[in-house]
C-alpha cells in the first residue's frame, strides 16, 4: 500500500441544522445504549478462565464450574483444566487435582505451568510423589520463562528471566563479546533477574546465549540501537488490549515477522483486574509468559512497557494521589516490575509508577503512567511528580522526533461520554499542549492505546502546529471498539486483531516517520506519512 503524506488539516461535510440535531439524538441514544450494556461489554473483554482464578482466589468454589462452562472458552479446553486443578488444590483434593494435570498436559499445556505458576497453589502437586518421580523423568529446563529482551541502548542491552527455584544465570553475546556478571534468582523476587550486557557496538546484530547453572538453554537475537542524537533507519511498533485468546496467540509471531526494532506494550497488557488478589496477578503474567509465541516474540525483540486499568487495577479506575492508597498499589506495582524489563519504574519505591523515557537514535520516546496518580477530583491523571518530570523531559529534550506515549488517548471524544480517557482531565491536557506550544517545543506527536481498534486522528491547535495521534489498542482481544468518527480523523480500522507499526527515516533533509496499521494475518490496511516539517512553528 503506497503511503500518503499527511495532510495539515482534514476536511469535514458541512450538514444541516436539521442533520445536526438528528445526529446529536442518535448519539445520546448511542450513550444511554452504552451505559445499559456495560456490564456486558466489560464480561467480554476477559475469559471465563481468568474469571475462576478469580473465584478461586476468594474461596467461592461453588461458582467455578458455572463459570468455567458458562462462556466461550476463549484459553481453551487444556487452560480450564489447569484450572480446575488449581480450585482442587486449593480445597486440598491432590490426588484429583494430579489427574487434572495429566489431562491439561495430554491437551497441549506446557509443564512448566505446572512448575511456576502460581507456586503457593501448587506446593501440594510439588510435593505429590507421583508428580515428583513424572518431573524426575521429563528432566524440564529449569528456564521458566524468557529471556526477555528490553533496555537496549547503542551500548548495551538487559535480559530479563524467571526460573525453576533460585539458581544461578549468566548471559554471554557473540564469541565472547560481552558476558554478564552472573547472578542468583530469588525467592524474594519470584525467581527472576534481569542480566545487562555492556561494551557493545551500535546498530549491530548480535547473536546471545543464556546459561543457568553454566549449561546453555536459550538464545536468540538482537540488534542494538543507533547511538543517541544520530540519524538512523528504524522500525518501532506498539499496541495494547492483549487478552487472553489463544487462538489469537499467534499475533506475537506476526509481529516478529515484520522484525521491529522494538515493541512498545502500552496497556491492558494482560486483563487482571483483581488488584488485591496475587494468585490472579500471577496466573495472568505466567499464562502469556509460558506460551511459546510470547517466547519467540519477546527472545528477539526489545520490550517496553507500561500499564492502565486492567492490568493495574480495575476498569476505569480511579485510585487516587497516595502512594499507599488503596493499599494493594504498591504491591501491584512491585509484581509489575518482576514481569517486565524497563529502563525504570517511575520514581521507584519512593515514588511507584511505570513512567520512563529512552531513545532511539534521534527520536525520544516518553511513556506515562495513567493510572497510579490518576485523581479526578485533583484534576490530574499524571500527579504532580510525574507531570513536573514529563514538562521538563519535553522541554530540555533535543531529539528530532518526540514520541509523548499514553495508556489512553488524548484526542477528545474518541470514547463518547466518558471521563476516562485525557477527556476527563481536560485542563492538565491543555497544560501540556500549552507548554509544548510556549516553549517551542518541536517534532512532537502522540502515540496511545485503550480502544479496542487502530487508528490516526490530528488535533488542530490554534496557537501551534497540529499534534497527531496514533492509537492501537486490539493486540489479541475479543472485544472490539467501534471507529469513532471524531474532528481530525484520517483513518480508523477495527475488523481484525491489530497492531501499529512506525518506520522511522531522520536521515533525510526532512525526516519522517510512517505510520502503519497491520493486522493480525500481517495486512497492512492504513499507512500515513508524517514529515518533521509539519511539526514546527514556521
Amino acid at each position: 500500500m503506497r503511503a500518503n503524506p499527511l495532510p495539515k488539516f482534514c476536511n469535514h461535510e458541512i450538514v444541516s441544522a436539521k442533520d445536526a440535531l438528528m445526529v446529536k439524538i442518535l448519539l445520546s441514544a448511542a450513550f444511554v445504549l452504552i451505559v445499559v450494556l456495560r456490564c456486558s461489554v466489560l464480561s467480554a473483554q476477559h475469559d471465563n478462565s481468568r474469571d475462576a482464578v478469580r473465584h478461586i482466589s476468594d474461596e467461592k468454589y461453588g461458582q467455578i464450574a458455572k463459570t468455567l462452562k458458562g462462556k466461550k472458552p476463549y484459553g481453551g479446553q487444556a487452560e480450564i483444566t489447569y484450572v480446575e486443578m488449581l480450585s482442587l488444590l486449593k480445597q486440598n483434593e491432590t490426588k484429583p487435582a494430579f489427574d487434572k494435570a495429566l489431562e491439561a498436559i495430554e491437551l497441549g499445556l506446557p509443564f512448566e505451568r505446572l512448575l511456576v505458576g502460581p507456586r503457593e497453589e501448587l506446593s501440594k502437586l510439588h510435593q505429590f510423589p507421583r508428580f515428583q518421580k513424572w518431573k524426575s523423568e521429563l528432566k524440564p529446563s529449569k528456564m521458566i520463562h524468557g529471556p526477555m529482551l528490553g533496555k537496549v541502548t547503542g551500548s548495551s542491552a538487559s535480559f530479563w528471566v524467571r526460573t525453576d527455584g533460585e539458581v544461578k544465570v549468566r548471559l554471554t553475546v557473540g564469541e565472547g563479546t560481552a558476558v554478564s556478571d552472573e547472578q542468583m534468582t530469588r525467592q524474594e523476587t519470584d525467581f527472576t533477574a534481569v542480566l545487562q550486557v555492556d561494551g557493545l557496538l551500535p546498530e549491530t546484530s548480535y547473536h546471545y546465549r543464556l546459561l543457568i547453572d553454566g549449561d546453555s538453554v536459550a538464545e536468540g537475537h538482537f540488534k542494538t540501537f543507533a547511538k543517541s542524537g544520530t540519524g538512523s533507519q528504524f522500525s518501532v511498533g506498539f499496541g495494547g488490549g492483549a487478552g487472553y485468546v489463544v487462538e489469537w496467540e499467534r499475533m506475537w509471531d506476526t509481529i516478529l515477522k515484520v522484525q521491529p526494532n522494538a515493541f512498545l506494550m502500552m496497556g491492558d497488557n494482560v486483563y487482571i483486574d483483581q488488584p488485591e488478589s496475587q494468585l490472579t496477578q500471577k496466573y495472568c503474567y505466567y499464562r502469556r509468559q509460558s506460551r511459546p509465541e510470547w517466547k519467540r516474540f519477546v527472545s528477539n525483540t526489545p520490550i517496553y512497557s507500561i500499564w492502565d486499568d486492567h492490568d493495574f487495577g480495575t476498569n476505569d479506575c480511579v485510585p487516587g494521589p497516595k502512594i499507599g492508597k488503596p493499599a494493594w498499589k504498591p504491591k501491584v506495582w512491585e509484581t509489575f516490575t518482576q514481569n517486565w524489563v524497563n529502563p525504570a519504574y517511575g520514581g521507584g519505591k519512593d515514588q511507584p509508577g511505570c513512567w520512563y523515557e529512552f531513545h532511539m537514535g534521534d527520536v525520544h520516546f516518553i511513556m506515562l503512567d495513567g493510572r497510579y496518580y490518576r485523581d479526578l477530583k485533583g484534576g490530574t491523571m499524571l500527579g504532580p511528580v510525574q507531570k513536573k518530570w514529563v514538562l521538563e523531559t519535553l522541554k530540555k529534550s533535543q531529539a528530532t522526533f518526540k514520541v509523548l506515549a499514553s495508556p489512553v488517548p488524548f484526542t477528545s471524544g474518541v470514547k463518547p461520554g466518558s471521563r476516562d480517557p485525557w477527556d476527563g482531565y481536560p485542563a492538565e491536557r491543555e497544560e501540556i499542549f500549552s507548554f509544548i506550544e510556549s516553549n517551542k517545543i518541536e517534532g512532537v506527536f502522540l502515540i496511545a492505546a485503550d480502544r479496542h481498534r487502530t487508528d490516526l486522528r490530528v488535533n488542530t491547535r490554534p496557537n501551534g502546529y497540529d499534534l497527531y495521534e496514533l492509537e492501537s489498542s486490539r493486540l489479541t482481544n475479543h472485544h472490539t471498539h467501534g471507529v469513532v468518527k471524531t474532528e481530525g480523523m484520517v483513518w480508523g480500522y477495527n475488523e481484525k486483531c491489530s497492531f501499529a507499526f512506525m518506520k522511522f527515516d531522520t536521515t533525510t533533509d526532512d525526516p519522517q516517520v510512517e505510520f502503519q496499521c497491520i493486522t493480525i494475518d500481517g495486512e497492512i490496511k492504513e499507512s500515513s506519512v508524517l514529515k518533521r516539517s509539519q511539526l514546527t512553528f514556521d
